[in-house]
This record gives structure tokens, C-alpha cells and sequence, in this order.
């Protein structure tokens, strides 16, 4: 009997060659870099592709999968958006996901174990994408940022991921990690150096801003407001200083930024009279509702679930909503205090 004989061109052998010194170098950097998990778990994770709908929604807003994006978390409303830049340069929003659990409460994290999910402006690149996550797929905001790191904040490893467990991160279950995971890939690797987080107790609205204007991080709160405002206004991620402890937005005039975040600020450029127009406007109104008595208390229980998941845990419970929103099961949790809205206010 005689032999069959797979043959190969030239060309194809080049090409394989080619293949396999590839996943060579890409095996390499990732074990250097802690990518891979200790068994080398390797999986399809952290490569699959953006859906074909949110592909099309690119398509239909004049977007491609390489321009950069810009992601926004807000507690109260339990939601992360995705922003994607325009071809003119402003961006626009993609998608918005609910967010199936964080923990804490409304305000900035602070220290190592306080259960909260940070507030304030950070930046990811690519390296602090986790394609090997055990909550499927994840991605480090940043915190503590500079400015955090000099008041003293402590914590690590605040990541946005899947499931829905919370100890000072923010999950959105595995299905909707993947796309904002391949989002943020194709963005980085089409030449975002890094895209910018914008992490928030809520929306920055003059009724919102009344509600809370008793709490004791409200300056804090209104510091963020200014650099929420230059995005509403202006479609285009704030320039981000840190001086005299606190956030700064807009151009530097003269000098530079201070290497101590705590040091005096210098002297800024003059801002867009739209986005000081916006927050005049805004701070008015709000100071109107609250001469007219809007004010709001709420009641506590442990972070925040948005109400669609909050529904789906009351009627099916902790277990279906696990698997519903992790691969592996991951329990929900401290689920009793998902159950109850903990922004609606007391009577």
C-alpha cells in the first residue's frame, strides 16, 4: 500500500514558521508580564472579537474598532458607559451597561478593605488588562492615582470586571465585560496609549448635586462636576491636573504641573466659557432646590445593583442571577442588601 503525503509549499511553511514565532513571543511577554495564570489557562478570552452589532452601531456613527474610546461609571444609577471617539474627534456614546454589583458607598475609597469602589479620573493601558482574570475578564482603573497616592489613599487591584461580586470593584457580568474588554483592546492596540475613566457617585445633575449637597464629600463631588461638565460640553476627555490636593481641569497658561499633587496650582488657561457657563447654570439651580427644601436621606446597605438585575435577584434569585452572569457561578454578593434600592429615600 503506498503512503499518503500531506504536502506543504514553501510559502505555507513560512507562513507556519511565521505563526508559531508569534504565539512564541506573545507566550513570552505574557508570562513576563504575570498575564498568564500558573496552569497557563490559555483561552480565547482576551482575544474574541467585538459583536457584530456593536460593529454596525460603529459603522452607523461614522466610528472604527482602532479609534479611542472613554469610559464612564456611575454608582448611584448602577451604570458604565462606553464612549468612542468620532472621525471629526468628538466622541459619542456607544453603549451603556448596567452594572450588576459594587460595593461601598457613595464617596472616594480611601484605604486598603474599606469595600469602596474608587470615585475620581484615572487612565488604563493596556497594561492593566487582565485577559486571565477569575472573574472572566477584567481591567485595573488605576487606583489609587497620583493624587490619591499623596492624601494617603491605599488599595490595589480595583478593577471593572465580570460577574456579579463586589469588594471595591465594579462588576457588569461576563457578557458585557467581553465587549467592553475587546472595545478597550482594539482601541489600545490601535494606538490609544490609554483611554480615560471617569468614575462617579452619580450624575452630576443640579438635582442630584441638591440631594447630597449635605454630604460630607460634596466639595470633593464638586470638584468632579467640573471635569464632568467639560465632557457634557465639549464631547472631548478633560486635560487633568493634580495641585492643592484636589482635581484641576483645563490647559496650563505657564509652567507646569506640580510633581507633589499637594503643591500650589499654577496659573491655568482661560476656560471654555461654555463649560463655565454649564456649571454656573447647574450650581444655581441646585442652590435653588435646596432653598426650596429638596433634600433626600438614604438608606445604607452595601453599594448599589442596577434595577434590572435587582429585579431578576427578587423574583429568581441569587443563584439563577450568578449564573446568569458568570460563567463559573460566581455567588452574588452579600445579595440580601442588593435586594433593597439603597438611594431610595426614607419617608
Amino acid at each position: 500500500m503506498g503512503r499518503t503525503v500531506q504536502m506543504f509549499s514553501i510559502g505555507d511553511r513560512k507562513r507556519r514558521i511565521r505563526r508559531a514565532g508569534t504565539l512564541l513571543a506573545i507566550l513570552s511577554a505574557m508570562v513576563l508580564s504575570g498575564c498568564v495564570s500558573a496552569t497557563l489557562d490559555m483561552d480565547d478570552r482576551g482575544s474574541r472579537p467585538i459583536p457584530q452589532l456593536l460593529l454596525a452601531e460603529m459603522r452607523k456613527q461614522n466610528m472604527k474598532p482602532s479609534d479611542p474610546i472613554l469610559v464612564r461609571i456611575f454608582k448611584k444609577e448602577s451604570e458604565l458607559e462606553v464612549w468612542k471617539r468620532r472621525k471629526g474627534g468628538e466622541y459619542a456614546l456607544l453603549k451603556t451597561y448596567p452594572m450588576c454589583r459594587w460595593s461601598g458607598k457613595l464617596g472616594p475609597k480611601t484605604k486598603q478593605g474599606d469595600r469602596q469602589a474608587p470615585e475620581g479620573f484615572y487612565n488604563v493601558g493596556y497594561g492593566r488588562l487582565n485577559p486571565q482574570s477569575k472573574y472572566y475578564l477584567s481591567f485595573d482603573i488605576g487606583y489609587p492615582n497620583r493624587l490619591e497616592r499623596a492624601l494617603g489613599h491605599t488599595g490595589s487591584a480595583l478593577m471593572v470586571h465580570g460577574a456579579c461580586s463586589s469588594a471595591g470593584c465594579y462588576a457588569i457580568s461576563d457578557e458585557h465585560v467581553a465587549e467592553v474588554y475587546a472595545l478597550a483592546r482594539e482601541a489600545l492596540k490601535g494606538g490609544q496609549r490609554s483611554f480615560q475613566v471617569q468614575a462617579f457617585p452619580f450624575r452630576m445633575t443640579p438635582e442630584n448635586m441638591a440631594a447630597y449637597h449635605g454630604d460630607p464629600n460634596f466639595d470633593f463631588w464638586l470638584d468632579l462636576k467640573r471635569g464632568y461638565d467639560e465632557f457634557e460640553v465639549t464631547r472631548k476627555p478633560p486635560t487633568v491636573t493634580f495641585c492643592d490636593a484636589r482635581y484641576r481641569f483645563g490647559e496650563i497658561a505657564t509652567g507646569s504641573a506640580p510633581d507633589n499633587p499637594k503643591a500650589a496650582c499654577p496659573a491655568f488657561e482661560q476656560p471654555d466659557m461654555r463649560v463655565a457657563a454649564r456649571t454656573d447654570a447647574d450650581l444655581a439651580k441646585m442652590k435653588s432646590l435646596v432653598e426650596d427644601g429638596y433634600s433626600a436621606t438614604y438608606a445604607y446597605q452595601d453599594g448599589g445593583m442596577h434595577i434590572n438585575y435587582r429585579k431578576l435577584l427578587a423574583t429568581r434569585g441569587p443563584e439563577y442571577l450568578a449564573r446568569m452572569t458568570s460563567s463559573k457561578a460566581v455567588p452574588v454578593s452579600r445579595p440580601r442588601a442588593a435586594l433593597e434600592d439603597p438611594y431610595k429615600p426614607k419617608r
